[in-house]
């Protein structure tokens, strides 16, 4: 019957890895249908800024409370999942608590997750409350109706499911230690810290057989949670639990304002400022299709920001902050990034149906729409708030130049800008000439 057991946790620890791995290679094919970007430069800033804004989640300190709350979670999440090694082994092995000898150190390392456990069973009933009961309103935005709610709540509720289970496990181990039955005993004495799950024994019974059958229940509930957690992950936004590392290692680095040139526009402005080169001359043969000007879809996006969009928490602290939507206009930076990952989803189950990519006649404007694009005012305040360092702005301003310069779409107040600069020298509707009338006053 043992080896039954172990058999079946092999299996579905294959399973549970494989469909893992299965997803991670699907979402590592859809981001690398961005174009290239060189972002391997400055190395030990990039290092540096990994560390702090995944590791330290230096970003979320600026809101103390929920960055508090959050730690407990992430530490909780990390820290307690370092048993599921003892897990794993015991179920490949059909050991009990094959790491007891580490002794003392053993004993503190349970009791130490014991009481994350409950921490963070405290943290998540709070987050919770903030998002059902007291409605934070970044919560609220039309873009978190639906699947984005059920989705934030499905998370802590199997959070606080699986850190009840391990509880629970405890409980009963501690207890069966207690009553010196089967392997359970050990002639050490009791093996495990339980400052937690001692208090729950009391509501245990006390036939052995109903408390093994507790205690392997909480143990297989505790490691198939775990593994369908992880296959959930790439259906959810906790997907960021893996990739704020990669994500903040690649984000951008100061100067955050930069706006980059285009390449293209770039070469050509210095065809017409060099007094050497043939305007006429035809483009080398090799030379391909000319490349789109701006952003259309998910192709003309550099990888690094459909990494982005895989990566975004969907906090809402870009919308938050955003000036455009304080006042009631239509854009939500957080939502900007959602209509990416949605097109870049829809695309890839595009290439599994096909075996490569149909056109299917949409792109992201059939996601974001153009009142959106021209309400943001570029002031990068997003950039900065998000704490996985998440670039919406760059995504706005490249689809909003391939309004302008490939469709001619850019509003009429900005084509009659265009046009002044044109035919003035500037943005005003006045001449060179009449713009220096004030000196002869």
């Amino acid at each position: 019957m043992q080896y039954i057991d172990n058999i079946i946790f092999v299996i579905l620890l294959g399973i549970g890895i494989g469909y893992f791995t299965y997803n991670i290679k699907k979402a590592i094919r859809n981001v690398k249908l961005g174009k290239p970007s060189n972002r391997n430069d400055r190395k030990d800033e990039r290092w540096k800024n990994m560390l702090l804004k995944a590791f330290g989640q230096q970003k979320m300190f600026k809101r103390p409370i929920p960055a508090l709350l959050h730690l407990v979670v992430y530490l909780g999440f990390i820290i307690i999942n370092i048993e599921v090694i003892e897990i794993i082994i015991d179920g490949i092995f059909g050991t009990h608590r094959v790491l007891h000898p580490l002794g003392k150190f053993y004993n503190f390392l349970i009791g130490a997750f014991e009481f994350l456990a409950a921490l963070v069973i405290v943290a998540v009933v709070i987050f919770w409350i903030r998002r059902n009961v007291l409605k934070l309103l970044r919560f609220q935005n039309p873009e978190m109706k639906g699947w984005p709610k059920k989705d934030a709540n499905i998370i802590l509720y199997f959070e606080m499911v699986l850190m009840s289970a391990f509880l629970i496990m405890n409980a009963a181990d501690y207890k069966l230690q207690l009553l010196k039955y089967g392997h359970y005993y050990f002639k050490e004495g009791i093996v495990g810290g339980f400052p937690i799950s001692s208090y729950l024994i009391s509501f245990l019974p006390d036939n052995v057989q109903s408390l093994v059958m507790i205690e392997r229940g909480a143990w297989w509930f505790h490691i198939i949670g775990i593994l369908i957690f992880l296959n959930y992950l790439y259906f959810s936004k906790h997907l960021h639990i893996l990739l704020a590392f990669p994500n903040t290692y690649y984000a951008k680095l100061p100067p955050l304002g930069k706006i980059d040139n285009l390449e293209s526009v770039k070469k050509e402005v210095q065809l017409m400022m060099d007094p050497n080169a043939d305007p006429y001359a035809a483009p080398p043969e090799d030379a391909g299709e000319p490349e789109r000007f701006g952003a259309k879809d998910i192709f003309d996006l550099e990888w690094v920001y459909l990494l982005n969009a895989y990566t975004c928490t969907e906090c809402g602290r870009c919308t938050d902050v955003c000036p455009a939507n304080q006042t009631g206009k239509k854009l939500s930076p957080r939502k900007i990034m959602m209509d990416v990952r949605d097109r870049m989803e829809e695309v890839g189950k595009n290439i599994d149906k096909n075996g490569k990519f149909v056109d299917d006649g949409k792109s992201l404007l059939d996601y974001i729409s153009k009142e959106e694009l021209w309400a943001c005012t570029t002031c990068n305040a997003c950039v900065e708030e998000c704490p996985v360092e998440n670039d919406p702005m760059d995504v706005i301003i490249q689809v909003r130049r391939y309004l302008v310069m490939e469709e001619s779409a850019a509003p009429s107040e900005l084509n009659m800008m265009f046009t002044n600069i044109e035919n003035n020298g500037a943005p005003w509707q006045y001449s060179q000439m009449d713009r220096l009338n004030w000196k002869d006053e």
